[in-house]
């Protein structure tokens, strides 16, 4: 059984394997792997010892943070639980899994196994992300025909974004494109998380390589939505990516992605709203959300107004249709005066 101590010295044996892994977008520098954060951020202020006696110890510069091997692994993974920092250690060493771990005194964990509130580990994850542009994330969502999702603050990418398979507890980490899923005032309450192929083949190769964290209930990823002003006119639907793809030729209407079909029976439109266009899925379990919906909004004196694609879901109608083809059919769905507002003329 290797305590904390240990399992931080057996990484510091090979501190650079470990920074090659975590730390990818950074380099070697002499003694020293450089790079820009704990978030694998390109820079300069982060630095961790690769020889020595100080061998797997690091500082950020420009935050103030320091710490071991272990920290790090914490920190690049955004793992809150001392047992997932210690999985995540051992699989990288291929060590056996679920070992009880002590303290680097031998007594408690430093980390005890105390889970925060979901809400704050997805606020923790969600801060720990990269811009949009440029990364494994935007080029995935450029495949699937949404060329300006790098425009949307509620997206980020994680380059090593901590993965367990919930039949072997099995951990790992990959890519990912990170959505910040908020409240009506705006505040962070839970992510929504979409593992990616670090070959850039698509979705990584898991079994459920979509998952939310963290409060989703009334809430949604909101695109476009204005900060503190009125939302007369907006839409929501379940997927994502099928917002994405509406946003991507309606760019000026606000948007909401409710993550599942029960989430958006469950949404909470912003006071002032009109006009509520739901996009439709083909699916029962959608058609259930849409109806759900569609009457919390009349009670509410909402008009709801639902949108339907011509293949299984928007994200289909922009990729194999073309997005003329989807400005189209939308123009014979929107209210004249919202075709006039929303769409390219």
């Amino acid at each position: 059984m290797l305590s904390a101590s240990e399992l931080a010295d057996r990484l510091a044996r090979d501190a650079e394997a470990v920074c090659r892994h975590y730390l990818s977008a950074g380099r070697r520098a002499g003694n020293y792997w450089i790079v820009g954060d704990v978030a694998n951020s390109k820079g300069r202020s982060l630095y961790v010892y690769l020889f020595g006696p100080r061998a797997g110890r690091w500082t950020d510069a420009a935050t103030g943070q320091y710490g071991d091997l272990l920290d790090l692994v914490r920190e690049t993974c955004g793992l809150v639980d001392f047992r997932d920092v210690a999985d995540e250690a051992r699989h990288f060493l291929s060590l056996p899994q679920s070992e009880p771990a002590t303290s680097r005194g031998g007594g408690a964990p430093d980390y005890p196994p105390v889970e925060k509130p979901a809400a704050e580990r997805a606020r923790r994850l969600f801060a720990m992300t990269q811009p949009l542009a440029g990364t494994l994330a935007d080029a995935y969502l450029r495949e699937r025909g949404i060329l300006q999702a790098s425009t949307h603050a509620a997206l980020g990418f994680h380059p090593s974004c901590y993965y367990r398979d919930l039949g072997s507890s099995r951990t790992t980490s990959y890519p990912a494109l990170i959505a910040a899923v908020t409240d009506p005032a705006g505040q962070i309450t839970g992510v929504h998380r979409t593992w990616l192929d670090p070959g850039g083949e698509g979705k990584a190769k898991v079994e459920d390589p979509r998952r939310a964290l963290g409060g989703l209930l009334g809430n949604a990823v909101r695109l476009r939505f204005p900060i503190n002003g009125p939302v007369p006119i907006m839409a929501a639907g379940e997927g994502l990516e099928t917002m994405l793809s509406l946003s991507h030729v309606m760019p000026g209407l606000p948007m909401a992605a409710a993550l599942t079909a029960n989430h958006l029976a469950a949404f909470s439109p912003p006071a002032g709203c009109l006009r509520l266009y739901i996009a439709g899925d083909a699916d029962a379990a959608g058609r259930h959300g849409i109806e759900r919906l569609s009457s919390r909004a009349q009670a509410l004196g909402i008009l709801p107004l639902v949108l339907a694609p011509e293949l299984g879901d928007f994200n289909e109608d922009l990729r194999w249709l073309g997005p003329e083809r989807l400005i189209g059919s939308l123009q014979a769905q929107l209210v004249p005066e919202d075709a006039m507002a929303h769409l390219p003329m």
